[in-house]
């Protein structure tokens, strides 16, 4: 099988670099890929660009929308009018990082907030993420 064949059998999320499947917007994001041949989803140049983004987005929902929950972020992220079984991804998400639904996420934790990503990165793949990778990613996001 060619890597090409082998890119293409990866979830969606991995095919672009966009673990968490940010949704394309008029936003510029930083490490977008230079062609955008996803007409739903972002594409990044790397795991990692993928990752800081969605560390953005979670620190957008805390400082614009008060935002600060497992169970918040999931409902924001994933809601239920988008076809999404947004309970099934709450209970995942805890289950996975150890936090309670109702839970005030540490957003200056990087544990915390690495397990957070990564757990989420689980339920939109169906596969555990590269701790790696999301390391790399918050590294980025702290610049």
């Amino acid at each position: 099988m060619t890597m090409e064949n082998k890119k293409k059998m990866l979830p969606r999320g991995l095919r672009n670099n966009n673990p968490l499947n940010i949704r394309r917007t008029a936003n510029l994001w930083q490490g977008l890929s230079k062609e955008q041949n996803d007409p739903d989803f972002f594409q990044f140049e790397s795991m990692a660009w993928g990752y800081r983004a969605a560390f953005v987005v979670l620190r957008t929902y805390r400082n614009r929308y008060g935002i600060n929950t497992v169970e918040r972020i999931v409902r924001r992220w994933a809601p239920e009018k988008d076809g999404n079984d947004t309970e099934y991804y709450i209970r995942k998400v805890t289950v996975l990082t150890g936090l309670e639904r109702t839970q005030i996420v540490d957003d200056q934790d990087p544990r915390t907030m690495m397990n957070l990503v990564a757990a989420m990165s689980r339920v939109e793949n169906g596969v555990p993420a590269r701790q790696v990778e999301v390391c790399k990613g918050w590294k980025l996001y702290q610049g």
